[in-house]
């Protein structure tokens, strides 16, 4: 099968505005960031920790996770990237949620090291990142990537190459959407320092461990993606920090 033309592939991969054509994926991904930050900071008001070093952690969770929603993507493809030079179009294409979100928690922690901030403040984080998942989600189905597997569904959707496949980014989006609701209620009850932010890591990378079986993408030797691999770290280090907070008092996580 003839793979389509770039501007052919994806469900709406530009939006028209007047004359203007926006790139529906970028278009998506500014509002997802416009949005965690809007609620960061709608959070934070009633938090203790104002000010400069509010900024500074929200500065360090953005450049974190950009730097680590693109370091596995230009490790893997660095061949094609000097190949390509210099177009530099394939090292501003790609990036991945999950090295994102690991590259913005470790930009905190060491944020946090260098401002001298001992109590964890992920629970600011929380809510925000899980809308923003659910907007950027958007994006990736209008744009047309991190499709799934080919269905045999009502609600499967052809991306550009006749095929219908599984809507993961529409699946992602909804539970990312449910997510941020949960978090916003419960967040009171799970107001211990650190721990709203725990049960997001586990519930997120638990959804992100079994969407990724219906995902398009390699596999590694032992039948599972990078993703699946990365996720299960990361819910058994959250997880161990959850359980250590029950038999444990006052036990806190990383962020």
């Amino acid at each position: 099968m003839n793979t389509p033309a770039p501007e052919l592939w994806g469900v709406c991969p530009a939006l028209h505005v007047g004359e203007m054509t926006i790139p529906a994926y970028g278009a998506f991904m500014l509002l997802a960031l416009i949005a965690g930050i809007v609620v960061y900071v709608l959070l934070a008001q009633k938090h203790p920790m104002q000010g400069q070093q509010g900024l500074l952690l929200v500065l360090a969770a953005v450049i974190g996770g950009v730097l680590g929603a693109k370091m596995p993507v230009w490790i893997i493809g660095w061949r094609q990237i000097v190949a390509a030079l210099p177009d530099i179009r394939p090292i501003l294409s790609g990036r991945t949620v999950v090295g994102g979100l690991l590259g913005g928690v470790l930009g905190v922690i060491l944020m946090r090291r260098r401002l001298g901030i001992v109590q964890p403040s992920g629970n600011l984080f929380a809510p925000a990142i899980a809308l923003g998942i659910a907007v950027g989600r958007l994006g990736c189905f209008f744009g047309g990537c991190c499709y799934g597997v080919p269905a045999n569904l009502p609600w499967a959707v052809d991306f550009g190459d006749g095929v219908p496949r599984h809507p993961t980014q529409l699946y992602e989006s909804a539970f990312a959407l449910a997510l941020f609701v949960f978090l916003l209620v419960f967040r009171r009850k799970f107001s211990e320092p650190g721990r709203l932010f725990g049960i997001f890591m586990i519930a997120y990378f638990t959804f992100r461990f079994f969407v990724e079986f219906l995902r398009a993408g390699d596999v590694t030797p032992i039948g599972l993606t990078l993703a699946q691999l990365a996720s299960l770290g990361v819910v058994a280090y959250y997880l161990q920090g959850e359980l250590g907070r029950i038999f444990v008092p006052h036990k806190e996580t990383a962020l």
